[in-house]
């Protein structure tokens, strides 16, 4: 028995430790296998959340009455419509959608018994809101999880859901003969079929990598296990003479900066007369699962730095970054301040977070709990596959990707064509396990880059040693990484900030090209030393203008650039081991 027993004042053998590991073994194959049936949610991080509303609206009076109170109002308010309308058609709704929620935005919504449904559903919906929100002592995670989760509910039974109550659904059902349902079961027979093949949307195919989309001309050239660097060949007789560096997100392929040639920001820049070079991230498998955070730094951002800057030395480089490339990029940009190396020029930060307190409805799915779930998920195959990820955002707007589509497809009959936007979403990318587990909890969990606490190297990655001017970009109605939440960035840079605030989403506020129809931006600048506004006081005051933000920020790259413009550099450095290995787009954008 003694064999087992820990020698007192001293560490546990070697054998002990080893033996120990099995438990923790057991845990991750039982939650990896509870995920399978939960798709990935964890059941004690909702039951968490749930117990602790639950306790403290039985243990507040005042709020439960507060909402039996409301429970009659709406009910009178209801009934009250109920009978106007009957003795008044036009009598306007008692309450309106929610801004962007269009289910009922129809003509045929207006006339019952269909308007009263929809009525009685947003008033439900609305109460529903007062019972979820405000509970005494509720945590804000959890009243956060639970609203949603309600919300999720509730929307599986909303009218336009059901067919009968769907007055668009029954009108096109009796005039085709119900041919509509029908072709909604062959549209849903073909989805099935795509998705347990692993096949894309339909009509994904019509956008393929290197042929319609990433066409812009030029080469890889250079290649490590990690990334493809892409030198795109010069448009006009002089460039600018430092070069532009862009790092995508890893988590889609980076051709959203180059989708077809009319709408490609990377075509845009170098035919601006930009020297334009991008990160490609290979796509990564189980054989994978112990890269790091740090490696995506180091293999990703500074080799493609270093390669930059061989192949045009003595320039500085104007590095971007989009989404997650962004929060990597100023995380590299702070360790290059730290360690004295001033070859970056600028700083872009597009969609891209770097303090994490407000990270807007993705930290639904992001607490001790669930990142415990997900890295048992990830332990299993080791790394975090495409469809799991997919599935948290299309649930983030249910109402846009899930619904909506369903009704679209499946009871209307109908099939949206396809864009390359769409096509581009549907080409997402694997994670690696320790890699995502250690940005999740580093940053998301834990806030390290925004408190200072974030190590690189052994010392501090802060950005307020960053000097190079930061140029940042935010959209409107990003759902991943909300505006107020990158404009933050003002709070934690000492250096000036450019901030534009953009129209659109996270992907098509981006993709914002130039003759765009109703696109329209705000835009100032704060300088070092200057008062920070809030969000809203800058939004205040900061004019809008119409167009795209594009031309403001090949513009702005110009007036920190050389004022000579130069001969374009070569394809790459032969001679430095930067030589052209292929055509653009590369192999990697290419894997499955």
């Amino acid at each position: 028995m003694a064999a087992f027993l820990k020698p007192a004042g001293g560490p546990a053998p070697e054998d002990e430790n080893l033996g120990l590991e099995g438990f923790h073994a057991l845990d991750q194959m039982t939650e990896a296998f509870a995920a399978q049936a939960t798709g990935g949610l964890s059941p004690a991080a909702l039951t968490l959340a749930f117990f602790d509303w639950s306790l403290h609206l039985a243990a507040s009076p005042g709020k439960r009455a507060e909402i039996a109170y409301k429970a009659v109002r709406k009910t009178s308010r209801l009934l009250n419509h109920a009978v106007t309308a009957a003795l008044d058609p036009s009598t306007p709704p008692c309450i309106e959608p929610l801004p962007g929620d269009n289910r009922f935005r129809g003509d045929a919504w207006r006339k019952p018994p269909y308007s009263l449904w929809a009525q009685a559903f947003l008033l439900n919906q609305q109460w529903w809101h007062n019972v979820t929100h405000e509970v005494p002592g509720v945590s804000p995670h959890h009243q956060d999880v639970v609203a949603f989760t309600a919300r999720q509910i509730l929307d599986m039974f909303s009218p336009s859901n059901i067919p009968l109550a769907n007055p668009e659904v029954v009108r096109k059902t009796l005039d085709s003969g119900g041919a509509n349902l029908v072709q909604g079961v062959k549209n849903w027979a073909e989805d099935v079929s795509r998705q347990s093949a692993g096949r894309p949307l339909v009509g994904a195919e019509t956008f393929v990598a290197g042929r319609d989309v990433a066409v812009t001309p030029g080469k890889v050239v250079f290649r490590n296990r990690l990334i493809e660097l892409i030198q795109y060949a010069p448009a006009t007789e002089t460039v600018l003479a430092e070069p532009v560096l862009i790092v995508p997100a890893w988590i889609m392929k980076y051709y959203i900066l180059d989708l077809s040639p009319q709408n490609s920001l990377i075509r845009y820049l170098v035919a601006q007369g930009h020297t334009v070079f991008c990160v490609s991230w290979r796509n990564p498998d189980a054989s994978d699962r112990d890269l790091a955070f740090d490696d995506y730094r180091a293999l990703g951002v500074m080799a493609a730095l270093d390669a930059v800057a061989a192949i045009v030395p003595g320039r500085k480089i104007h590095a971007a970054g989009y989404c997650l490339g962004g929060t990597l990029l100023s995380i590299t940009a702070a360790a290059m301040a730290r360690a004295k190396d001033d070859r970056l020029a600028s700083i872009t930060l597009l969609a891209a977070q770097t303090d994490f307190t407000e990270p807007g409805e993705l930290a639904l799915f992001i607490d001790d709990s669930q990142l415990n779930f997900l890295e048992s998920m990830m332990w299993n195959r080791g790394y975090l596959a495409a469809d799991q990820m997919a599935g948290a955002f299309q649930l983030l707007r249910s109402n846009d990707l899930v619904w909506s589509r369903i009704v679209h497809d499946y009871l209307m009959g109908e099939r949206s064509p396809m864009i390359d936007l769409m096509a581009w979403n549907a080409d997402s990318t694997r994670m690696p396990a320790r890699m995502h587990g250690e940005y999740l909890r580093r940053l998301y969990l834990d806030n390290e880059l925004a408190a200072g606490r974030l190590m690189v190297d052994g010392r501090p990655a802060a950005l307020q040693n960053i000097r190079a001017p930061f140029f940042v970009v935010g959209t409107e109605r990003d759902h991943v990484a909300p505006w107020r939440s990158v404009y933050k960035i003002h709070a934690l840079a000492e250096t000036a900030v450019t901030f534009v605030l953009t129209s659109g989403g996270h992907n098509a506020g981006i993709v914002s090209e130039p003759g765009h129809s109703g696109r329209h931006f705000r835009n100032a600048t704060r300088e070092a030393g200057d008062v920070i506004l809030t969000p809203d006081e800058w939004a205040a005051a900061a004019a809008a203008e119409e167009g795209s933000w594009w031309p403001v920020w090949s513009d702005w790259l110009a007036a920190r650039s050389a004022p000579e413009r130069v001969a374009p550099p070569g394809i790459g450095a032969p001679d430095l081991d930067y030589g052209a290995l292929e055509d653009a787009p590369g192999s990697y954008v290419l894997q499955r």
